[in-house]
């Protein structure tokens, strides 16, 4: 019989990117791979790419930490998600579930609990987001990037694996997204990425800025959905609402990143040596983890950093000439940073291969 397992995460791209990265190996390896998510989330797109696997929509609600309105119907909504998690879970069976988090995930996690199936839960950012901290109590292992997070879960779940980057990303060629952008390879160029949901203030910037970085760089802006400005059409500038299928040609072309400081991303970008600009979601906007990740990135010499508190369209424009001012220590130190990591691909298959063996 053939071996099962369920993937869950959603509500941005970045809960779901692990779990991209994986479902191809236990495909490979010959397993029934399911997907749990919104029914209507930017995960069923994502998974949309893998036609082998079965994705299965339910009813989610957001985790708030704040006053809104919707607090109040959304705990009905989480309700019924568990009852239709549990019911798939029940009549499939997975050997074992794999969770990346986001609000989604959580109504699987007690669904699988319920059921007594084994749940592996993975945390990206250096400190545990409220979706996982709930979901920890009924989790058989927990999956950590940072070393520094161990600290925050149950020792006898927590193991460190550091950061899983999809396989794909490193098949990318600088010609193809060349010819993808329709730039010339005479000037330098910079990647800017708001994540899947787009950031305003930073397009905002970006467009601020647009005549005077284009006069040494072809940039490549992923602004978000809705929110390309048809007005601008400037030679050396493209924008895209979310790029998928080429997102390793246009990595592989890029001389410079300017994103936000998802753990996912910020992994990624070490592992193709990409110097970075990292604009981090502000504590208004967030509980603050990606400033935490930022921040640790910055300690440790792999990134610049430019707080959303203070960006304005001159310092973002001073922050990325700096940054090509010093991409080459940067790149010295990424160099030094890849040689010292495991393979945490490898690590989380050998993980969840066990924990559904042992149960």
């Amino acid at each position: 019989m053939k071996r099962k397992i369920v993937f869950t995460g959603g509500g941005s791209a970045g809960h779901v990117t692990v779990n991209l990265a994986l479902i191809p190996h236990f495909i490979k390896l010959g397993w029934d791979v399911a997907y749990i998510g919104s029914a209507t989330g930017i995960e069923r797109e994502l998974v949309a790419s893998h036609p082998d696997v079965r994705y299965i929509g339910i009813s989610s609600g957001k985790l708030r930490r704040y006053f809104d309105w919707k607090n109040v119907s959304d705990p009905l909504r989480v309700l019924k998600g568990i009852w239709q998690a549990s019911r798939f879970l029940g009549k499939w069976k997975p050997d074992v579930i794999f969770s990346k988090g986001g609000f989604v995930s959580v109504p699987v996690v007690f669904g699988g609990w319920v059921n007594r199936l084994p749940v592996v839960i993975h945390e990206s950012d250096l400190t545990p987001g409220l979706a996982n901290k709930l979901a920890v109590p009924f989790s058989s292992k927990v999956c950590v990037t940072f070393p520094d997070t161990l600290s925050k879960v149950p020792k006898n779940k927590g193991i460190h694996v550091g950061a899983v980057v999809r396989e794909e990303l490193k098949q990318g060629r600088k010609e193809a997204g060349l010819a993808y952008c329709s730039f010339s390879a005479k000037k330098p160029v910079l990647l800017v990425m708001g994540g899947s949901l787009g950031a305003r203030r930073i397009n905002e910037a970006v467009r601020g800025t647009l005549p005077s970085l284009l006069e040494h760089f072809s940039i490549v802006h992923i602004c978000g959905k809705n929110q390309i400005d048809e007005t601008i059409q400037m030679a050396g500038y493209k924008q895209f609402e979310y790029v998928q299928e080429q997102l390793p040609d246009l990595l592989a072309m890029a001389d410079l990143v300017v994103s936000r400081a998802g753990s996912n991303a910020i992994y990624e970008f070490l592992a193709l040596q990409k110097p970075m600009l990292l604009i981090p979601l502000s504590r208004e906007a967030s509980r603050g983890d990606q400033i935490l990740n930022a921040q640790s990135f910055e300690r440790q010499g792999l990134c610049h950093v430019l707080l959303e508190e203070e960006l304005t369209d001159e310092r973002f424009y001073r922050a990325v000439n700096h940054l090509h001012k010093n991409r080459e220590t940067i790149l010295e130190r990424m160099r030094e940073e890849n040689e010292q990591k495991t393979d945490a691909l490898a690590q989380v298959m050998v993980i969840l291969q066990e924990t559904a063996r042992s149960n």
